[in-house]
């Protein structure tokens, strides 16, 4: 998201759907909370089983109360705790039972003791973290177990096996986390927040469980399922001796067994299987039909391990539509996708929900509220998050969380150090391999709004080796390289769209920003923002509308997908369709749910009454002279004024395509048009790029009052009254608009937009 121009929001609202108890509180007073944080049982803390791709039934869940102390960074193990602290929530979070910074220059020490079942003897010991940021050390009995950096990655390691005899053992872990202070990806944590940027996550912050394994067990699993191929493609790796030793795949839908395969590993513990799924069912948003997995490491007919997992039949490409025009096509057919901004926040758990209901529930909302996609902004959830939106339908967009420092949307990339580019590619790579067997998660996002870009082409050939079978959104938004499967760019409150090219689909990556903040269901009483600000619902609700009435139109235009800030508000940020405690959406949610179906449908047919120069210059009458009175009718005497091709504005302003250079306060514009016949069938529209304030007329008629500033060409619906103004023969439009400050541009044209029904198949 953007940092500029923000508008604060200083109003407050009473008045909203209901859509849980509100507002619950947590033991702190004053501390904002959600009603699951509020019903917590802190003896069983997110206890289902972490990895629902990947289950084995003996497994132990170490969340709960852990020892903590918080000391300088070179201080040895402390002789006294300083207190409890609940896992897997952040120190900084209320749940945690802590809240309290830890500084760059300190450590976060955890403490527990560890009881491994006596029946698990002779089996291998794995101790997984869900994520641990940033850098973890493991120790058991004051023994060093293994070291990990990273902050948003699943990690394990190997205990001793000799550690299965029922006694209690202790376990300790240290971490340290430089935040913003270091050039590790860490999202929008920052040790002061405000705005955009939002408390900072220290420690443990997924869950913590212990499993038991075989001697040689199924280590690894990466599974792509392709519906229009109609098969399963399968590698997996394998830990232990090797010889003899065979996978069996079961795969199921519903109690029906739907396919059957075997694969022999090779020497180094490797197999690749490629199994065709008879009568094959697509996953989808309308339809996320998933196939159950059974996993059978055998020797003969022995069976040594067993895993329970699933998949899902998905492909996701760029294709030209009828017309040409790249489209992305989810199993092969054309799909807008529409969904939030997604940051992942709680007011009570901060980086980690409150229970696996609450991560749920999000979700659910998105998938009621008609959305069909979301992009998980800057942030890495658990397993099971991603999990939901395989079993909800909902398609994923996955933002590398940012690190490092910033370019500008004119500025060259980054040059990382060889360090910074270590972490960069390493965490990334974790990033992919762990949760690309998600069918759900179909484009990657390794950089936004320029936070940390450096060598965008490299990352993107890099990406794409590593995963063939997903699209990269190389940038999202500001420093476009014409590299990637999508040109991407943002616009507040929007929406508009890219230019169309060869190749690659246009995409809206952020628009919208609608900010209400509501008494009682704030981070703070006073000064909460939005980058639009709204007194209540019911303007509330209509601004959003009109915003999808012109996101429709450009659909036609190319537009191929786009996200809406945002699902939550966010501490100080009240952008959210829901306030940050979960009590409460904003909106009428049947009207937003029936403007955002109709995005679906296929593409409105637009034609133009005048055209704009957003793709060829048009000529125009100009001043920056005030005119006199009556200059925007039909009959004013423009002779005096220049004559010119538009865009009008200053170079540099994004999305402006500037053919006549404007520096000053104000400028107006007349053009003359004759029309004969009648008009194209649809409701006119007026095709508008302004920065900032602006005005328009139709026949000495105004038509339409423009505040603020855009980053790209609106459609904007104007009414049957503005139709009715066009005449035959000779008519006017009229545009004035005024700049103050950053960039300037003014350009304006009328468009014909209508509907047609769907053809029978299509969406």
């Amino acid at each position: 998201m953007p940092s500029g121009r923000p508008l604060a929001a200083s109003l407050a609202l009473a008045c909203g759907l209901l859509l849980l108890p509100g507002p619950a509180r947590a033991a702190q007073e004053g501390q904002l909370s959600t009603r699951w944080g509020a019903g917590l049982d802190r003896s069983r803390v997110h206890p289902e089983h972490p990895k629902p791709q990947f289950q084995r039934a003996d497994w132990l869940s170490l969340n709960g109360e852990w020892d903590y102390a918080v000391q300088p960074l070179l201080a040895p193990p402390p002789g006294t705790w300083q207190g409890k602290i609940l896992v897997p929530f952040p120190i900084e979070s209320a749940l945690s039972g802590v809240q309290r910074r830890v500084a760059d220059d300190q450590v976060l020490r955890y403490r527990r003791p560890l009881v491994v079942p006596p029946e698990w003897r002779g089996q291998r010991l794995m101790l997984h973290f869900g994520a641990v940021d940033w850098q973890a050390t493991v120790s058991v009995d004051g023994q060093a177990v293994g070291s990990h950096q990273g902050g948003y990655d699943p990690f394990q390691f190997e205990l001793d096996g000799a550690l299965a005899d029922g006694r209690p053992h202790e376990l300790e872990v240290a971490v340290w986390d430089p935040t913003d202070r270091g050039p590790q990806p860490r999202g929008k944590q920052v040790t002061r927040p405000g705005g955009i940027w939002y408390t900072p996550t220290t420690g443990i912050w997924q869950s913590v469980w212990l499993e038991a394994v075989p001697p040689t067990y199924l280590a690894d699993l990466e599974l792509r399922g392709s519906y229009l191929q109609g098969a399963l493609e399968l590698e997996a790796r394998a830990d232990g001796p090797v010889d003899g030793l065979e996978l069996e795949v079961v795969a199921r839908l519903g109690s029906t067994e739907a396919f059957r395969a075997r694969g022999v590993f090779a020497g180094d513990g490797r197999l690749r299987l490629i199994a065709k799924v008879p009568e094959p069912q697509p996953w989808s948003p309308d339809s996320p039909t998933l196939y159950d997995l059974e996993l059978l490491l055998r020797r003969g007919e022995q069976v040594v391990d067993r895993v329970q997992s699933y998949f899902g039949l998905r492909d996701i490409q760029i294709g030209p539509d009828d017309a040409g025009t790249p489209r992305i096509l989810l199993n092969g057919e054309i799909l807008f996708q529409f969904g939030p901004l997604d940051q992942g926040f709680w007011p009570d758990g901060l980086y980690t929900a409150p229970s696996d209901e609450a991560l749920r529930y999000d979700l659910e909302v998105t998938k009621r509220l008609g959305f069909n996609m979301v992009r998980k902004h800057v942030k890495v959830e658990p397993d099971r998050w991603y999990s939901w939106c395989d079993r909800l339908g909902l398609l994923v967009w996955q933002d590398m969380p940012s690190g490092d420092r910033y370019i500008g949307p004119g500025d060259a990339d980054y040059e990382r150090d060889a360090d910074a580019e270590r972490i960069y590619f390493a965490e990334h790579q974790e990033l992919v391999r762990d949760f690309g067997n998600h069918p759900s998660i179909v484009v990657w996002v390794p950089f936004n709004e320029g936070w940390g870009q450096f060598a965008t082409a490299r990352v993107v050939d890099w990406l794409r080796r590593l995963d063939p079978t997903r699209l990269v959104d190389s940038a999202s938004g500001w420093a476009d390289r014409g590299v990637g499967d999508l040109h991407d760019i943002h616009a507040y409150p929007g929406p508009a769209a890219p230019p169309v090219e060869p190749g690659r689909a246009a995409v809206l990556g952020e628009f919208g920003g609608l900010g209400l903040p509501l008494p009682g269901h704030t981070w703070q009483d006073q000064e909460n923002w939005g980058y639009r600000s709204f007194e209540d619902a019911a303007s509330l609700t209509a601004a959003y509308l009109g915003l999808i009435g012109s996101l429709r139109p450009l659909i036609h235009d190319g537009l191929c997908a786009a996200v809406y800030t945002q699902t939550t508000d966010v501490e100080v940020e009240v952008n959210g369709l829901m306030s940050y405690d979960r009590a409460v959406l904003k909106m009428d949610p049947a009207a937003v749910r029936e403007a955002n179906l109709k995005l679906y449908l296929p593409p409105p047919t637009l034609r133009p009454v005048l055209e704009s120069s957003r793709l060829t210059p048009q000529p125009w009458a100009w001043t920056t002279e005030a005119p006199a009175d009556g200059w925007p009718a039909k009959g004013f005497d423009d002779a005096g004024w220049q004559r010119g091709l538009g865009g009008f504005g200053r170079p540099g302003t994004p999305g402006a395509v500037i053919a006549t250079e404007w520096l000053g306060a104000d400028i107006w514009l007349r053009r003359g048009f004759i029309w004969k016949g009648p008009l194209p069938e649809g409701d006119l529209h007026l095709r508008i790029h302004h920065d900032e304030d602006a005005e328009v007329w139709l026949n000495g008629q105004l038509i339409a009052e423009l505040a603020g500033y855009t980053t790209g060409y609106l459609l904007l619906p104007l009414g049957a009254d503005a139709r009715a103004l066009i005449q035959q023969g000779v008519n006017q439009l009229a545009v004035h608009c005024r700049q103050t400050g950053g960039g300037q541009f003014i350009d304006a044209g009328l468009v014909a937009v209508s509907e047609r029904e769907p053809e029978p198949g299509e969406h």
